[in-house]
């Protein structure tokens, strides 16, 4: 499908640490000028530990922009110089204090594509080995250890709403399930 906008001028008018924006001027389909705002935001990774008894460990953190507590999978922006799953290993590191033997790819998601770049990688983190947490100032993570069925139903009841956890929770099920 071919593109129904035309970009005729952009103009950065944010530029910070996590988050950059832009003002577009473009022509739609049918000629009519308008002008659309858009965000970029660091990728980032987001990552479930599943141990033997398919138990997982999720986060329960406040979260700033929400100004409430949210129960979600392990995440984190990619500083410039990680890949994926070098951000995925870390993040497990100082948020719940797990390594993991093996991290399975399961692609990514695009949290909000209407005027929103951000892509989000997706992992299960295999093989867990506990280590000290290294929180980052201002963290005030308690980790949740729960199976992945009642995790699967958090999602289902709306109690976790962060869409790259609901995504990797549900995938995970979809590959786990039979187990």
């Amino acid at each position: 499908m071919d593109a129904p906008v035309k970009r005729l001028s952009s103009r950065q008018i944010y530029d910070g640490r996590i988050v950059k924006m832009w003002e577009e001027q473009v022509v739609q389909r049918h000629g009519t000028e308008a002008t659309y705002e858009r965000v970029e935001i660091k990728s980032g990774a987001s990552v479930l530990a599943i141990d033997d008894d398919l138990q997982v460990r999720l986060v329960r953190e406040w979260k700033y922009a929400l100004n409430r507590v949210t129960l979600e999978v392990v995440s984190g922006g990619m500083e410039s110089h990680e890949t994926p799953e070098e951000a995925a290993r870390r993040e497990l590191r100082e948020e719940v204090g797990l390594v993991a033997d093996e991290l399975i790819p399961l692609g990514w998601v695009d949290p909000f594509t209407t005027m929103l770049s951000c892509r989000n990688y997706l992992f299960i983190a295999r093989g867990l080995t506990e280590v000290p947490q290294e929180h980052e100032e201002g963290e005030s993570i308690e980790v949740v250890r729960v199976p992945l069925r009642e995790a699967v139903r958090l999602v289902e009841a709306g109690e976790i709403t962060h869409g790259s956890s609901s995504v990797l929770i549900l995938r995970a099920w979809n590959r786990f399930s039979s187990q």
